[in-house]
């Protein structure tokens, strides 16, 4: 009888950013409980873009760690995604991830500083903050999603492409109703700078995704 050798790819690597990542929702969820609470019902109740639009809004600690969260589980599952749908040769190498994150680093702070100035430069300062709170509270929270579709994707369902649309179609969900509600709160104060916000939408948030896509797709 001959031995079947079979090869199993280290996981430990991916199992440490994912343990890594949920030490830092846990972290937010013990330092700010109610904080917490509030934004996991975000989808079905905006109370918590109500509440702590005005206090500190980007620049808090709770912020902070979901962001951080939501970026590691983002590369994650961006990583996971290029691997099953562009069959992008990774030997299973940290590395490939680290790129894929420090990139979407750089995309993000980079997006974040060209819309803060653009509200220096048509004085809407206070609206585009208000715009990034929602729009970046909204991605932290599609991160839930990806967290739990990454352990699936790792741990159960292995390169599974249903799985990864039906991500696809809950992260686009949740970041519509966060559009969606921004739009309806806000729409005094947008009215009368419509111009700059279609302005905005253009420039900073449809024209990265053509881009995106374009490179993909090439």
């Amino acid at each position: 009888m001959n031995p079947v050798y079979k090869t199993i790819e280290s996981l430990d690597w991916i199992t440490i950013v994912l343990f890594f990542s949920m030490v830092v929702l846990a972290l937010g969820k013990y330092l700010f409980q109610n904080r917490f609470l509030n934004f996991m019902i975000l989808p079905f109740n905006n109370k918590y873009v109500v509440l702590y639009n005005k206090k500190g809004r980007l620049f808090n600690w709770f912020h902070i760690l979901l962001t951080i969260f939501q970026l590691i589980n983002f590369s994650l599952f961006l990583f996971l995604v290029l691997n099953v749908f562009f069959t992008v040769p990774s030997d299973n190498n940290p590395s490939s991830f680290l790129i894929i994150m420090a990139g979407l680093l750089l995309f993000q702070i980079v997006k974040i500083l060209l819309q803060f100035g653009q509200g220096y430069v048509f004085n809407t300062q206070g609206l585009i903050s208000e715009l990034l709170f929602n729009k970046i509270s909204y991605l932290n929270y599609s991160s839930l999603v990806m967290f739990v579709s990454n352990i699936v994707l790792i741990y159960v369902l292995n390169d599974s492409k249903i799985i990864i649309s039906v991500a696809i179609i809950l992260i686009i969900s949740i970041n519509v109703i966060g559009l969606t509600r921004l739009l309806k709160n806000h729409q005094k104060a947008i009215i009368p700078y419509f111009f700059y916000f279609i302005l905005y939408l253009c420039a900073l948030e449809i024209a990265p995704l053509v881009l995106v896509g374009s490179y993909l797709k090439d």
